[in-house]
């Protein structure tokens, strides 16, 4: 699905300096922009319009990115509960590049004033830990299953140069976060590459949802940087089984897998890594 209104990367003048002096040249930059999401229903009495959210994202698989997001902060439990997705249009007619509307057959199963990017996923909504986590299985339309998914250290150990390999966006900018789904046999599908590393994880989840590929039970998740709180919960919403990390784990995020019944994994560089929940999935030697 193309989405995006913009690039993914922007180039930029600047100055060079080094051993031979200083020269001017053009550099790749990860493009950053706004885009506000917005849910709409209609109601007797007309459409019914409610702000959610105002994210900070890479232009690229914004329609996937929204659905994600919908569904993992719990707006939606399926896509076909979605009438449309449109850009906003100003009073001219001018569709607007950084502002998307949910359209939905009926109101959604929540609270129209919590309608807003201050839920319990967010590391400063104020909930404690132990109220996050119950909310979160509250409100997972999925089991994590994951039975019969076993992976080898080899495996695993392999993933980050497969991430790294695929990384279109990162390549050219050396800066932007990844996530991408992976079985016994490593790397499965899509990357999805964002600045945030929350929408990467959105884009693959919404992504999968428009497929009518959830819940990810035969799967696991890795994603490029540090294993948040957040991105456990997302992982959680999608039912996927297991999230490996580049870098280390929130002890929230430990908490989250272990209640969970998920896999986490962190560190994962240089042929290593720490297993900090749900070992029996991963196959080693010993």
């Amino acid at each position: 699905m193309v989405s995006a209104k913009h690039t993914s990367m922007t180039e930029v003048s600047v100055k060079k300096i080094g051993p031979a002096g200083i020269a001017a040249a053009e550099d790749s930059l990860v493009t950053e922009e706004p885009l506000g999401l917005r849910l709409a229903w209609m109601t007797g009495d007309g459409e019914v319009v409610h702000d959610i959210a105002v994210t900070m994202r890479t232009p690229a698989n914004d329609f996937d990115l929204a659905l994600g997001f919908l569904f993992t902060e719990g707006f939606i439990g399926s896509v076909d509960q979605v009438a449309g997705i449109a850009w906003e249009t100003d009073t001219k007619g001018v569709e607007q590049s950084n502002s998307l509307k949910v359209s939905l057959h009926a109101a959604p199963e929540v609270d129209p004033a919590a309608l807003q990017r201050n839920f319990f996923v967010t590391s400063s909504c104020g909930i404690c830990g132990k109220a996050s986590i119950d909310a979160i299985s509250a409100q997972a339309p999925f089991p994590v299953r994951g039975e019969s998914l076993r992976v080898s250290a080899e495996s695993l150990n392999r993933l980050p140069e497969q991430l790294t390999a695929g990384q279109r966006i990162f390549a050219g900018t050396g800066s932007i976060h990844a996530a991408a789904l992976f079985d016994a046999d490593g790397l499965t599908g899509d990357i999805y590459e964002d600045v945030g590393r929350h929408n990467a994880v959105d884009k693959l989840i919404g992504a999968n949802l428009r497929a009518a590929k959830l819940p990810l039970w035969n799967f696991g998740v890795i994603v490029s940087g540090r294993a948040s709180f957040e991105l456990v919960q997302k992982a959680r919403m999608a039912g996927i089984p297991m999230l490996v990390a580049v870098g280390a784990p929130s002890s929230l995020a430990v908490e989250l897998a272990w209640e969970s019944r998920m896999t986490l994994a962190g560190f994962l560089r240089d042929g290593r890594f720490n297993v900090y929940a749900g070992p029996a999935r991963i196959v080693t030697g010993d």
